[in-house]
């Protein structure tokens, strides 16, 4: 047999050779640092069997693929470890992830002085080197197995795989594990690991399973590279929002409310009051006209909009379905309540698009484990939007959607941290869907070629459509790297039937419109969380709830500083004076905690001069200006939402 190698290079072979055998032919220093192989493009275990022409690849910890086989390889270590020191947990699953990998348990939590010593314990097993060992059962055998175990987590896997299945295991000294693979030969590799969390997740993602308790760790082949990562880490537990929001005052959660029902303080209410004008007043410069609609309606408008059948479970029903003669449910979105909007009159072809727009405070019914800080939430207030358009205007209207949502990432300095993506139906799972796979197919060219119209890059994702129609998911990650939709604009071809909405085109017949759905700015508490995390909480100006501090040296000047902040206010800027009887340094680092934009101090010269001494997050000591000068410069950056950058100064830190 020939094997074609990664070089391009050929080793031709008479019998069948291992994975692992190939890499040693090749060299033994490749073999000590193999992680795993990929024959034809398909990653495998090193034990893999090769016993026909191929492409070979060895992966070593320098490709993605190995890197995952050398931390998988580490998470299982980990569980061996658990299981030395607590027998009565039961394992769960154990993947590698991005940045490492984690493994469930049934088990009550751990504390990080449990995490240590199962680190310790996990350092013993790699010093013992024990080689690993792949075996495989048939399905009943492999059942059985498991339950002499005690590891009824496990014997669920296994009975959702297909009868006859060949179930594969590995072994390493006292433990073996239930695993698809691929590993590295032995323990022994592993050269830098840190368990860095824990906390809870239900079997297999539903708050109806079990509560477990998962560990997170990060492992790498050099000790360097750990380091450079714990450094990483706690550099994003610093900008977390839900961390620094909480520090910055933005916002809280209390337990007696509920969990994702986080109360907006002054500050952050703030910030969104600014971003929400802000929206409202360029979506009415495009053309949209504003609806105010209700919070909840009966189940007899989610019946027709078809969210009754494919959306109930996420919903907050009010009333007994089986008892009572009128159920509601608070609004999981704003579209169906337009439609009747727009319903209200006949509308002809000359009346299209017509544009509409709503601050929408919206409900959704999400697990209880999803639920993050500002990211995802129960009750949320988004810029929803709809077009209804005729098929002509189809794609002149979705790029303006489009031209929208990148002015507002360009203007909140997001733009450069967002990917695109299609988002498909699934025709495995047609039941989910509205219409026939001829009107999917139609409707998803149709959002293809106005997508590559404008240029955009972007991926294409099946199964993540809405019921009723693809959409283009802007997507953005957290500072942990987990990506959430931030914007979506999608194209809706069926609910105008559903909803019997129609425009009297230019030969008299009645025609149905297209629907676009779409958010400009996406939901506002998902965003600020963003914008925290982007900026640490130093917001650009115009976003401050808290722009200009005026911070008077004594008492003898706080009518003086009074007498500017008033001028400030009067100009539209948001300011404060700092009255307290603190002496000015103290003022001044309590300032640059709280991240302001601006501060001015005053004193005897500044009231005689009628001037401020100047001091910015940008450029530190800025020297003394006039109010008005200071007042035109901060105006001007505030309308034009510039985004200043900060000058690095020993003043500026």
């Amino acid at each position: 047999m020939k094997i074609t190698l990664k070089d391009g290079s050929v080793k031709e072979y008479d019998h069948a050779m291992s994975v692992i055998d190939i890499a040693s032919d090749i060299s033994e220093g490749l073999a000590r640092n193999a992680c795993a192989g990929e024959i034809d493009g398909e990653v495998v275990d090193l034990r893999t069997t090769v016993n026909k022409d191929c492409s070979l690849s060895i992966l070593t910890v320098s490709d993605p693929a190995g890197l995952a086989a050398y931390r998988h390889t580490t998470s299982h270590i980990l569980a061996q470890a658990v299981k030395r020191l607590y027998p009565q947990a039961k394992l769960a699953i154990g993947p590698s992830i991005e940045n490492g990998f984690y493994y469930d348990f049934d088990n009550p939590s751990f504390s990080r002085e449990d995490l240590d010593k199962i680190e310790a314990e996990m350092k013993k097993i790699i010093k013992e080197g024990e080689a690993i060992e792949r075996f495989t059962l048939p399905r009943e055998e492999a059942v059985k197995f498991m339950e002499e175990k005690g590891e009824p987590y496990k014997v669920e896997l296994i009975l959702d795989l297909p009868e006859g299945e060949e179930i594969s295991f590995y072994k390493q000294g006292d433990f073996t594990d239930l695993c698809a693979g691929p590993h590295l030969m032995s323990t022994k590799p592993i050269k830098a690991f840190k368990l860095t969390s824990s906390s809870g997740a239900y079997w297999r993602g539903s708050e109806k399973n079990a509560m477990l308790a998962r560990i997170y760790g990060t492992a790498f082949s050099k000790k360097d590279e750990l380091n450079e990562y714990l450094e990483y880490l706690a550099n994003i537990k610093n900008r977390d929002h839900n961390k620094l929001g909480r520090d910055l005052e933005l916002f809280a959660t209390v337990d007696v409310i509920g969990q994702g029902l986080p109360l907006l303080m002054p500050k952050g209410a703030k910030i969104v009051q600014t971003m929400q004008r802000w929206i409202e007043d360029e979506e009415e410069r495009r053309g949209y006209m504003r609806t105010k609609t209700p919070l909840m309606a009966k189940r007899d408008l989610y019946i027709i909009s078809d969210h009754w059948d494919h959306y109930k479970e996420g919903m907050f029903v009010l009333g007994d379905e089986e008892k009572d003669d009128e159920v509601f449910a608070l609004r999981p979105m704003t579209c169906p309540f337009q439609y009747y909007v727009y319903k209200q009159s006949q509308k002809s072809y000359r009346d299209l698009p017509c544009r509409y727009g709503e601050t929408s405070t919206l409900f959704r019914n999400e697990d209880s484990g999803e639920m993050h800080g500002l990211t995802r939430v129960r009750q949320f207030t988004i810029s929803e939007g709809h077009l209804i358009v005729r098929p002509d205007q189809i794609e002149e209207e979705f790029k303006g959607c489009v031209d929208l949502a990148k002015y507002c990432l360009t203007t909140l300095g997001l733009e450069g941290d967002v990917t695109y993506r299609m988002s498909k139906w699934d025709p495995d799972n047609a039941s989910h869907y509205l219409g026939t796979p001829e009107m999917w197919d139609e409707v998803q060219d149709m959002m293809r070629k106005i997508l590559d119209h404008i240029g955009i890059e972007y991926t294409e994702a099946v199964g993540e459509a809405a019921f009723y129609g693809p959409k283009l998911d802007i997507q953005a990650k957290n500072v942990y790297g987990k990506e959430d939709t931030m914007i979506t604009i999608q194209l809706d071809m069926f609910l105008a039937e559903r909803f019997d909405m129609s425009f009297v085109d230019k030969d008299g017949t009645k025609k149905r419109p297209y629907i676009i759905h779409r958010t400009s700015i996406g939901c506002y508490e998902r965003t600020l969380a963003w914008l925290i995390e982007k900026y640490e909480g130093a917001f650009p100006t115009w976003l401050c709830p808290e722009q200009v501090r005026v911070l008077p040296i004594s008492e003898k000047y706080h009518e003086y500083a009074a007498k500017v902040a008033d001028q400030l206010k009067a100009n539209g800027i948001l300011a404060t004076v700092d009255e307290r009887s603190e002496k000015i340094g103290y003022k001044i680092r309590e300032a640059r905690l709280s991240k302001l934009p601006y501060m001015l101090v005053v004193g005897q010269k500044e009231e005689e001069d009628g001037v401020v001494s100047v001091r910015s997050r940008f450029n530190g000591d800025e020297g003394q200006r006039p109010v008005a000068d200071f007042i035109d410069e901060i105006c001007r950056e505030i309308r034009t939402k510039e985004i200043k950058k900060i000058n690095v100064t020993e003043e500026s830190k």
